[in-house]
């Protein structure tokens, strides 16, 4: 911790003999919007050129400060549950034994998470070897007709396909460990930067839980005096519209376990419930979340039917539910708490998507819930500014002369 302390103290002096002064320098008006517009121009450059240094140095460091990143996040998410423990348990609790004890419960609510996979990998598993030769066959009856019946001079040799995975799964019969381990041999890259993930992201979080309080007033030196008030009502207003975002996007969760669970079980699922509740749950991560799900659910209902009327039963409840996530769950329960109409919820999720890919499909509400504010605040003070205030007053003045 001396350590972690000790770059943090030089950080802060660098910020606090470079930066700080810069804004300070800016600062030359009680209200922006009350500025000449030359000194506001200056301020703009200078604000876009630290955010353009910031985003240049993030774009560089990212796979270092990923992980670092994820902490944060889960830092922000778990914090007051520190401080509600903490005051629960009065100072008879040390501030990290309470640390310790949040991080344990939301690491074991995760690995909790994946376990649910387990009785679905132990029932699946042997169902496979057994299921999979018969539906090739029915795969191969169905597509070599229709090839031919488009004209197509191809035949699929699915025996021979058949006749190799029956030696294969005979050979590994009651050993699924085999296949899944052979995987993590040929992605051992992908294995080991994931185990450093699950190291560092852990250790990042018990610092940033426990520091907590010296990591926001480290940030907060670096606002001008002047503009303490409004950076403070700035962030909390961010701060109770996240707060809405993670309230409804767990009662989304919650809503679509129930959801996947009940409709998988009245088409006659045997694993409807770990399948339900790990889509349900695992949505909290765009796209990934509902396609893992899918797949289990589609593997799952042809071992049990092997036939089509299992493809279309799970094709049904999936697309039904990823319909109701998209148009009525969460522009519900997620846009109308953080204030975004149902459509802007649409367009941000499509937008950040195609701007930022898959992490911007996962950062988009929450981020335009933060734009949302920013905007509204810029609104408030253009609403009271010398600008709108005169056009609005010479507009008035010049009405009863024209009339």
């Amino acid at each position: 911790m001396g350590l972690s302390m000790g770059w943090q103290t030089k950080i802060e002096a660098y910020f606090k003999a470079w930066l700080r002064p810069l804004f300070l320098k800016l600062d030359k008006t009680d209200h922006p919007m009350h500025a000449p517009l030359p000194f506001l121009m200056t301020r703009l450059a200078a604000w876009l050129g630290v955010g353009l240094v910031l985003a240049v140095v993030f774009w560089l460091l990212a796979p270092v400060l990923a992980p670092f990143v994820i902490a944060a996040v889960l830092a922000y998410v778990l914090h007051p549950l520190v401080l509600k423990l903490e005051g629960l348990a009065g100072p008879r609790l040390p501030r990290a034994m309470a640390v310790v004890l949040v991080e344990a419960v939301a690491l074991l609510a995760l690995l909790g998470l994946f376990l649910l996979l387990v009785p679905i990998l132990v029932r699946e598993w042997p169902l496979l070897q057994q299921q999979l030769p018969v539906l090739l066959d029915r795969l191969g009856e169905v597509i070599n007709p229709f090839l031919a019946l488009l004209g197509l001079n191809i035949t699929l040799d699915f025996a021979e396909l058949r006749n190799h995975l029956v030696t294969y799964l005979s050979a590994n019969r009651g050993d699924w460990w085999a296949p899944l381990m052979s995987s993590l041999k040929l992605g051992g890259s992908v294995a080991l930067a994931f185990a450093g993930y699950a190291v560092l992201v852990p250790v990042a979080l018990f610092y940033m839980l426990y520091d907590w309080a010296r990591l926001v007033n480290s940030v907060l030196v670096l606002v001008p005096p002047s503009w303490r008030e409004r950076f403070d009502s700035f962030m909390h207003d961010c701060d109770l519209v996240l707060g809405e975002y993670l309230r409804g996007q767990l009662l989304v969760m919650l809503a679509l376990a129930v959801f996947y669970t009940v409709g998988l079980w009245l088409f006659g699922l045997d694993l409807a419930l770990p399948i339900g509740v790990f889509t349900g749950l695992a949505v909290f991560v765009p796209y990934l979340g509902f396609g893992l799900g899918l797949v289990l659910a589609l593997l799952a209902g042809l071992l049990q039917f092997a036939s089509a009327q299992a493809l279309v039963m799970v094709a049904v409840v999936y697309g039904l539910g990823q319909l109701l996530e998209s148009f009525v769950l969460t522009p519900r329960l997620v846009g109308e708490r953080i204030g975004l109409h149902p459509l802007a919820v649409i367009l941000s999720l499509m937008a950040f998507g195609q701007v930022f890919g898959f992490v911007g499909v996962l950062m988009a509400l929450p981020a335009s819930a933060v734009l949302l504010v920013g905007l509204r605040r810029v609104r408030d003070q253009y609403l009271q500014s010398d600008l709108y205030q005169k056009s609005g007053s010479g507009a008035a003045e010049q009405g009863p002369d024209q009339a």
